[in-house]
This record gives C-alpha cells, sequence and structure tokens, in this order.
C-alpha cells in the first residue's frame, strides 16, 4: 500500500515537472516559440497594385440642377464628362441656408419626406450614444429610415445612423430644413420643422 502511494507521488511529480517545462516553453506564457529545422518561415509577401483609380461625375440628386463646373457658366448636363484641363471637383448639392455653428441647433422634432411622398418623425436628441447622439424614428415606412438610433452633425452635414452604425442618411441645411439623400438608394429626402 505504501509503495502504491510512493508510485502515485512519484508519477504526479513527473507529471508536473513535464508540464512546467512546457509551459516555460509556451509562447502564451512568454517564452520563445519552439520551431522545427525542417519548416522554415514563410517569406515576406510584397503588396501588389490593385489597379488603376477611376473618376467620373456623380449623377445629380432626382429633381436637382448640377453646380455649374468651376470656370463655366452653364451647368453641366446628366451623362457629360466635364470639359478636359480642369479639375474636377464633387460636391454635395447647394445647401438651403447656411449651416448651423453646433449640432444643438439640430436637436429636436423634424417632420420627414422622402422620394415616393411618404413622411414620418425623427427625433434628434442631444443624449450621448458612444460617440454619436440618440435619435429616433416614427411611423417610418422606408426601411432604412425605421431603423435610425443615432446621429452626429459633422462640417455642416447631419448623418442618420442605423442600428449596426451604417448611415443611413445624409442632411445639409439649416436649423429648419435639411435636404439630402438616403444613402443606400440615393433617393432624395428632406427633413423640416
Amino acid at each position: 500500500m505504501i509503495d502504491m502511494k510512493r508510485r502515485a507521488y512519484a508519477l504526479t511529480a513527473i507529471l508536473c515537472a513535464a508540464l512546467a517545462l512546457g509551459a516555460c516553453s509556451s509562447t502564451r506564457l512568454g517564452g520563445s516559440p519552439m520551431r522545427s529545422a525542417a519548416a522554415p518561415a514563410p517569406a515576406p509577401i510584397e503588396a501588389v497594385p490593385s489597379g488603376p483609380v477611376e473618376s467620373a461625375p456623380l449623377a445629380p440628386i432626382e429633381g436637382q440642377a448640377l453646380p455649374p463646373i468651376a470656370g463655366s457658366t452653364a451647368p453641366l448636363a446628366p451623362g457629360l464628362a466635364p470639359p478636359s484641363g480642369g479639375t474636377d471637383v464633387a460636391a454635395l448639392p447647394p445647401a438651403p441656408a447656411p449651416a448651423p455653428a453646433s449640432r444643438t441647433a439640430m436637436v429636436g422634432n423634424w417632420t420627414v419626406r422622402d422620394a415616393a411622398g411618404s413622411s414620418c418623425r425623427i427625433q434628434l436628441s442631444s443624449s450621448p450614444a458612444l460617440d454619436l447622439y440618440r435619435a429616433s424614428a416614427s411611423g417610418c415606412s422606408n426601411q432604412d429610415l425605421s431603423k435610425v438610433n443615432a446621429w452626429d452633425y459633422r462640417d455642416g452635414e447631419v448623418y442618420l445612423y442605423q442600428t449596426g452604425g451604417s448611415v443611413a442618411a445624409r442632411l445639409r441645411g439649416s436649423p429648419s430644413a435639411l435636404s439630402g439623400v438616403i444613402a443606400k438608394s440615393g433617393a432624395p429626402l428632406s427633413l423640416s420643422r
């Protein structure tokens, strides 16, 4: 019986020693990684260019005229490229009024009208929600607008965010009227008080 206990203690001591030695060489515990001499480290991979970057003018928002090209007096017709030799600049449609100086001017209840003519309500709150502010939508038949739960004001633009963090809409305007587009479809959208 005593001999059996000694064997059990000896076996336990050997197992503990083996585990301790194995842990010392583990990378999880700060040891150096064990490498086999037969498996050399893979060679670094060189980055490959993905191809040329192309640019083209954006299509106008339905019902709005395009802004004129710099140095030109006529607006650019849909489907036509700007004259060569100039600098191409993409821009949002002109804002209906000067942008307010802060996001507090945007806080409150808004009536939303989409391209289909339907309307609903969106409330922009001053309550923080991580790095954004809380928003809520009610009565919106548009799926993108019905999921709005956050918003932000940056560089004179109001961004409406859906659950999950994707942008639902982007708008510009004044504290009483905003216009812009729904992000996924590009359909026009307007907000008023």
